[in-house]
């Protein structure tokens, strides 16, 4: 079972970075259902950039984690233009830059390499010290950075307050349009990353199933771990775990007589479960959704 502990941080560590983007995007109002999407568009960009340098340059993973933060930041910017600017119901523009992922990166795919998925690289991201994948540090700096900023300077003050009370924010002459986008891209930018983790340590290319819901288990993480940095690690790991279950299961011989489906709908199982558990629960920012207005101040 130790030997399991890799493979789940391994697992856990894109959920929490993707978790991270959302709890950040939540706190200041806006509910980003698109992680999903930017998560494809990340590893796409970062499957892509590895498979076309990797044999040139000697540092293609860490070019390809950036580019692939560009990317789902670039396209978080649709996210806020329309539920920010246009007012528009943020559910159905995340879902929109969803639907846009699944058809898009199939064709940029074909453009590049003739398939509807990337070719396959030689190597990946490498574990390090202890059998650790590097993506294991960077999820726990990022969650770390996150809580200083949000509990222990003034723009994190100011981004809840986003969530919270939007017209006492204004009131007090804060940019709250400014606050939101800053926050859907930060979001967007972390999901991205949280893509390319994934397609760099858990695949050998990009294909259409390389994230396969793991956008909407980080999006129940977020609600499962009450918007709060530990909360939310503590319900990644959970989820990750369960997933990474899935995947190990197959070396327990006591359970081998079990039909593989049944594990590989754990995680999502799980995550059905908890949100129905939670679903009830008044710990959201009461913001949360619902779009700002100049005028109503």
């Amino acid at each position: 079972m130790t030997g399991m502990i890799p493979s789940t941080l391994m697992i856990v560590a894109p959920i929490l970075i993707a978790a991270i983007g959302g709890m950040i995007c939540e706190r200041a109002g806006v509910v980003n259902i698109a992680l999903e999407g930017l998560m494809s568009f990340g590893a796409m960009t970062a499957a892509i950039t590895h498979v076309l340098l990797e044999a040139k340059i000697g540092f293609s993973i860490p070019l390809a984690l950036v580019l692939a933060s560009l990317v789902g930041g670039l396209f978080s910017l649709i996210h806020a233009f329309a539920s920010v600017t246009l007012k528009a119901d943020q559910v159905i523009s995340g879902t929109g830059i969803n639907l846009l992922a699944n058809g898009l990166t199939v064709f940029v795919c074909q453009l590049v390499f003739r398939m509807d998925r990337s070719v396959s690289y030689r190597m990946g991201m490498q574990p390090g010290f202890l059998g650790i994948y590097p993506s294991v540090w960077l999820a726990l700096s990022i969650l770390a950075l996150t809580w200083f900023v949000l509990y222990k300077r003034p723009v994190g003050l100011r981004l809840r307050a986003s969530g919270e009370h939007p017209q006492a924010l204004a009131a007090a002459g804060v940019d709250v349009i400014k606050i939101r986008y800053i926050a859907i891209i930060i979001s967007g930018l972390l999901a991205g990353l949280a893509g390319a983790c994934v397609v760099l340590t858990q695949d050998i290319q990009f294909t259409v199933n390389s994230i396969n819901g793991k956008g909407f288990i980080a999006l129940a993480a977020v609600s499962f771990g009450r918007w709060l940095p530990l909360g939310v690690l503590g319900a990644s790991f959970l989820f990750g775990l369960s997933s990474s279950f899935a995947v190990n299961v197959f070396n327990i011989r006591k359970l081998d007589f079990l039909p593989s489906e049944i594990f590989n709908m754990l995680p999502y199982l799980i995550t059905l479960l908890t949100l129905v558990i939670f679903s009830g629960k008044d710990y959201a920012p009461r913001a949360v959704g619902q779009p700002y207005d100049k005028q109503s101040n």
